[in-house]
């Protein structure tokens, strides 16, 4: 006799069965998998992050990112703008953040070496934190040998900019006086620092958002084990 609702529930109850067999947590996967994957998103957002900021405009043109004078030099700028030396302050902006962008694919080769370096107890600690803990670990770990790569790119493009002398003489007095941040008293170290909080944003921001969205990794293991969190 046919009788719909048993075999509506009995549909339900399969497609039930299914799904469940299908659903992956993290404790399924081998701990190859686990670190394999991470090891894929990791990569492709270094390499996104590094592609957005190191091309004209990367920095320039993304609020988000780009390099103004900071603190109490930002006001004096701003000074300096109101009575006519504006070309000046636009100028050594500009050079900042074409100096940020010139150097920002240096990091590459780097950042791609700190992931293959990865160790499953590192995968481990990754996988069980926030939405940045992998960002985080690319940082702690990388962070010193970009900085080393960017410093001298920084400092030959910002030397070509006359203002660049004025800042650092200005720069220098009001980290003496501790108006100032000291590692941001010369233009070289202030943009260097810039650029490396601008990369490690943005490869944060790709993180997350393949946290949020498996789909969007670019390898099957990596959507596998990030849809598994």
């Amino acid at each position: 006799m046919f009788r719909p609702a048993l075999t509506f529930t009995g549909l339900c109850a399969g497609l039930l069965l299914s799904a469940s067999a299908l659903a992956l947590s993290l404790s399924d996967l081998s701990q190859k998998d686990a670190t394999g994957g991470l090891k894929d998103a990791l990569t492709q957002g270094a390499q996104v992050a590094v592609k957005q900021l190191g091309t004209p405009g990367g920095f320039s043109t993304n609020p988000d990112v780009r390099i103004e004078l900071p603190g109490n030099l930002g006001k004096v700028a701003k000074k300096m703008k109101q009575f006519g030396m504006g070309e000046q302050v636009e100028q050594l902006e500009a050079s900042m953040n074409k100096a940020a962008e010139a150097a920002v694919p240096q990091a590459q080769a780097l950042l791609v070496d700190a992931v293959k370096k990865m160790t499953v107890d590192d995968a481990k600690g990754i996988l069980a934190g926030g939405n940045d803990s992998a960002t985080q670990y690319l940082s702690k770990t990388s962070r010193e040998q970009i900085r080393a790569k960017f410093l001298p790119i920084v400092k030959q493009a910002t030397d070509q900019v006359g203002l660049a002398k004025q800042y650092n003489s200005f720069a220098g007095q009001a980290a003496t006086l501790g108006v100032l941040d000291a590692k941001n008293a010369n233009v070289e170290g202030y943009v260097t620092e810039q650029a490396l909080n601008g990369l490690f944003e943005m490869i944060a921001k790709q993180e997350e958002g393949i946290r949020q969205n498996p789909a969007a990794a670019a390898t099957g293991l990596a959507k596998k084990v990030f849809g598994a969190l």
